[in-house]
């Protein structure tokens, strides 16, 4: 692939601030991006002269609530809540004696059709096709109608896997149902203990602007039992909301307030590091009086139409997800992402024709690599029988030659498991591939532990080796 390559611009290049080093992370990636595709064009046979997708580089500041705020899919609450090795899940299942249990690694992937189907869906959702796809597989095996009735019509998880000594010939088909099903009340118990939907309806609260300051202290007040590490995950979606206000006096307070640590507390400082720049404004002159008749929200997302869940808690997402449909529309704000094959792009290793790249004499350049069939992001709705969910991955597969351009989007600094799953969905919406990469796939403990060890130093562009 030859891609036009976008980059956020660093957002304090004025004369009055001084441009740090992180905001100028993406614009150096994409200048060496583009710098190895004009050696690519010489040296590679074939090599596409003009371009064949897109890619974006931005890095964490463009959103810094995506790593730390309860993302509600199945697949984050796993490896938020359960304390996952990477993919790698451990079940506890029947040892081969009967006598006892012994400890099985398994892999939460796409291999697994049910992982597959529930991955990126609501955890109150997948609990309930859980429930759905047990009974239907009740329902259509007699020796498994034998094997509840003699349990009282109650299957346990134990009971699930007892079922699979007494059913050799469904083992593949049972073993999957009862990992999910294990895995299912693992985190409904969590939820539970946690208070985890009071926490989740705070954080949705303070992103769209319907909480503040005097809720999260009512909160904090109130809630006594709910855990450090959950405090400090609403403090730091409040510090990034609010960074002036937790420099504050008002901050120093929360954060006592929260019982948090001095570590902890160098967590929520260092969200400010990562925040998008603005340029202050300057207090002199002009009409010092302001006339608002009330107070406007403080939130920094906007409701998304047309939207609406069945389910609670799913109002967040991620501004990546924003920024790949405006870039399959070619509407990324020109003040904010500048283009390396546009004149007025700086760093630009090379220049390109807009016009050879627009005129009617030339055809679109083809990429020299094929377009790949079974593309794990276009799934049906729903699988085709009740307990196997085979049938997600067997119509998985999609023609991608029939698709669009290509979109690869690079995310310094880690990705998350909510633009993850944006990826995935805006795969199926836009009818494009889109191939997500980053330095790191952050889960929220991972991503608190990199910002306790950030350094406030800041080094010099010439220490940045890419």
């Amino acid at each position: 692939e030859f891609p036009r390559v976008h980059y956020r611009v660093a957002r304090t290049i004025d004369a009055s601030t001084l441009t740090t080093l992180r905001d100028l992370v993406p614009t150096k990636l994409a200048a060496s991006v583009w710098n190895c595709l004009a050696r690519y064009k010489s040296i590679i046979p074939e090599f596409p002269q003009t371009e064949t997708c897109e890619l974006l580089i931005v890095d964490r500041s463009i959103d810094q609530i995506a790593p730390v705020i309860h993302e509600w899919t199945y697949d984050a609450m796993c490896h938020d809540l359960l304390s996952m090795d990477g993919n790698k899940y451990v079940q506890e299942v029947p040892n081969t004696s009967g006598s006892g249990t012994e400890k099985k690694e398994v892999l939460l992937e796409d291999h697994d059709p049910i992982w597959f189907e529930l991955r990126d869906v609501h955890v109150a959702d997948a609990n309930l096709r859980l429930h759905e796809k047990m009974r239907d597989f009740i329902s259509k095996n007699k020796a498994a109608q034998l094997h509840q009735a003699r349990t009282n019509g109650e299957l346990s998880t134990k009971e699930l896997q007892k079922m699979v000594q007494a059913l050799p010939q469904y083992t593949d088909q049972i073993d999957k149902l009862s990992l999910h099903v294990e895995i299912a009340e693992k985190l409904f118990d969590i939820i539970k203990e946690e208070h985890l939907k009071d926490v989740g309806q705070l954080e949705q609260d303070l992103v769209f602007g319907d909480a503040g300051s005097k809720e999260v202290i009512d909160f904090f007040r109130t809630h006594q039992d709910i855990s450090r590490e959950n405090k400090l995950r609403l403090l730091m979606i409040y510090a990034a909301i609010n960074p002036e206000k937790i420099q504050s006096e008002k901050g120093a307070k929360l954060m006592q307030l929260a019982g948090l640590s001095a570590d902890d507390m160098i967590a929520v400082n260092n969200m400010r590091c990562i925040c998008a720049h603005e340029t202050k404004k300057s207090s002199k002159g002009g009409f010092p009086l302001k006339f608002e008749i009330r107070k406007k929200k403080r939130g920094i997302r906007k409701e998304r139409i047309g939207e609406e869940s069945t389910w609670t808690l799913s109002r967040f997402y991620p501004i990546l997800e924003d920024l790949i449909e405006k870039l399959s529309k070619g509407e990324l704000p020109k003040d904010e992402y500048h283009c390396m094959s546009d004149p007025s792009s700086s760093f630009r290793g090379i220049s390109s024709s807009m016009s050879a790249r627009t005129s009617p004499a030339h055809q679109p350049a083809q990429s020299m690599r094929s377009r790949r069939t079974g593309g794990t992001w276009a799934r049906p709705r729903n699988s085709d029988d009740g307990y196997s969910s085979d049938s997600v991955l067997k119509h998985a597969s999609s023609d991608m030659r029939k698709l669009g351009r290509r979109l690869f989007i690079f995310v310094v600094g880690g990705a998350t498991r909510s633009e993850l799953r944006a990826v995935h969905k805006l795969s199926s919406k836009l009818k494009r591939e889109i191939i997500l990469g980053s330095s790191s796939l952050d889960d929220p403990p991972k991503f608190i532990t990199k910002l306790k060890m950030m350094s406030n130093e800041e080094l010099s562009l010439d220490d940045l080796q890419i």
